[in-house]
C-alpha cells in the first residue's frame, strides 16, 4: 500500500491504463477551431448551427465540455457533455469487451512413430479437451535416427489421429514433413 502523499506506482499504472483504453482522438473545448458548428445539447436536443465561441460559452455555462463527435460532417457536429465521464464509460465498455473476448491458442500434441494404443488414446482425449475449449491443435511427430526412412508410418499415424478427431475438428493444414519433424494443424469445427 502507498502512504498518504507518496508516489504509488500501482495507481499511476491504473491511471495510464484508463488513458490508453479510450484512445479515441476527439477535439474538445479550445481545440475546436471551426467557424460554424452544429451543436447538440447535453440532453440530446439540437441547439442548431452556431459559432464555436457561442457553443463554448453554452458549454462553460453548464460546466460541461464541448466535444467534436463528427468532424467530417458539414458543418462539424459537436456535443455538450461531461468528457471525463464519457471517457470513463468508453474505457469501461472496451475493458468489458476484452474480458468477453476468447483468444484462440495453439496447443501441441506430440506423438511418436511407434506410439502404443493407450498413449494414443490419452493424447486423443487431451486433444478433444482442447477442441472443446475452442483451441487449435498442432500435432507433431519427431523422427529419430533410422525412423527418417519410414516417413509413411508417420503419415499413417497422423491420418489415424485426424480420423479419430474428425467429428469435432477439421484439418487446417495436412501432415507435412519438415526436416526431422512432421506437423499437422487441426482446428475445431464451428459450432452452430
Amino acid at each position: 500500500m502507498c502512504a498518504g502523499g507518496d508516489f504509488c506506482p500501482l495507481l499511476f499504472y491504473n491511471f495510464l491504463e484508463v488513458l490508453n483504453i479510450g484512445k479515441q482522438e476527439l477535439q474538445i473545448n479550445e481545440e475546436i477551431r471551426d467557424k460554424e458548428l452544429r451543436v447538440i445539447g447535453d440532453d440530446g436536443t439540437q441547439l442548431g448551427i452556431m459559432s464555436s465561441a457561442q457553443a463554448q460559452k453554452i458549454a462553460d455555462d453548464k460546466n460541461l465540455d464541448l466535444v467534436k463527435i463528427a468532424p467530417k460532417a458539414a458543418p462539424p457536429v459537436c456535443k455538450i457533455m461531461d468528457y471525463g465521464k464519457y471517457r470513463f464509460e468508453q474505457a469501461k465498455r472496451e475493458k468489458e469487451q476484452r474480458k468477453n473476448q476468447h483468444t484462440v491458442e495453439v496447443k501441441e500434441i506430440k506423438l511418436s512413430l511407434n506410439i502404443d494404443t493407450h498413449d494414443f488414446n490419452t493424447k486423443l482425449k487431451n486433444a478433444l479437451k482442447f477442441f472443446a475449449h475452442g483451441d487449435k491443435v498442432k500435432v507433431s511427430i519427431r523422427f529419430r535416427g533410422r525412423e527418417m526412412g519410414h516417413a509413411e508410418y508417420g503419415y499413417d499415424t497422423m491420418k489415424k489421429f485426424s480420423d479419430a478427431c474428425s467429428e469435432v475438428a477439421n484439418i487446417e493444414r495436412p501432415a507435412k514433413l519438415e526436416g526431422r519433424q512432421m506437423l499437422m494443424f487441426l482446428a475445431p469445427k464451428p459450432t452452430k
